[in-house]
């Protein structure tokens, strides 16, 4: 029914430096090709370091949200996931991250995306729809075995109106899912026509204006995410 994927991903290291640069400033550091970022974590102080543009999506794009990260801060290697990738809304432009440290020994709790795979009876052959209800799950695992994403096989749903729950999935040996068993992942509606609309006389065009918008500057927060973020438990044992 699902699949539990997780790739074989080799250690992932980027290199970041301390950062001593804030508020206007961080415009013309942008400019440059440096990322303003934050780590944090439980019981780690926060601290501010910058990263270098072009190696880090080098390194996103392989990591994404669930994959172990290791900076390098100085002499220091740390071992992170990426938690936060905040982006200018019209230029797609990244503006800041966050990085949450995590301890390698202990469980924590993370969102899992999740991929349909295969093709439904119901879908191919009997007119419906497939709707994805949900895009992540969340899990607890050790760092080291959160999977890159969970796949549902959608082959298993034969009859429009089927669906597949949390519960419908397989227990994994690796991780635990805390969604409740009563969450529907996907399923497969019945496709309704659109009633054709009475043809009217066109509307007038909307009046458009051009406000120059403001300075687009990320605000340092006044708390860390670690202070307005609640502190994870420590995982059962």
């Amino acid at each position: 029914m699902s699949k539990n994927k997780q790739d074989s991903r080799s250690k992932l290291t980027l290199k970041v430096e301390t950062r001593k640069i804030f508020g206007k400033k961080l415009k013309k550091s942008r400019r440059e090709g440096h990322i303003p970022a934050n780590i944090y974590g439980h019981n780690f102080k926060s601290q501010s370091v910058s990263v270098e543009f072009k190696e880090f999506v080098k390194v996103y794009k392989i990591a994404k949200e669930t994959g172990v990260i290791y900076l390098k801060l100085d002499k220091d290697e740390l071992p992170v996931l990426i938690k936060n990738v905040q982006t200018h809304p019209v230029n797609d432009q990244i503006l800041h991250i966050d990085f949450r440290k995590i301890d390698l020994s202990k469980k924590i709790q993370t969102a899992v995306p999740v991929k349909a795979i295969g093709e439904s009876e119901a879908v191919e052959t009997k007119g419906g729809v497939l709707l994805t209800q949900v895009e992540t799950l969340q899990i607890e695992a050790l760092p080291a075995d959160i999977p890159s994403r969970i796949e549902i096989d959608i082959s298993i749903i034969k009859e429009v109106g089927g669906e597949i729950k949390v519960a419908d999935l397989p227990k994994s040996e690796k991780y635990t899912l805390l969604d409740l068993p009563e969450k529907i992942i996907v399923s497969v509606v019945e496709h309704k026509e659109e009633e054709a609309l009475p043809q009217t006389a066109p509307a007038e065009a909307p009046e458009i204006t051009t406000a120059k918008p403001e300075d687009e500057e990320v605000v340092e927060a006044k708390k860390t995410p670690e202070e307005t973020e609640k502190k994870p438990e420590q995982a059962k044992k």
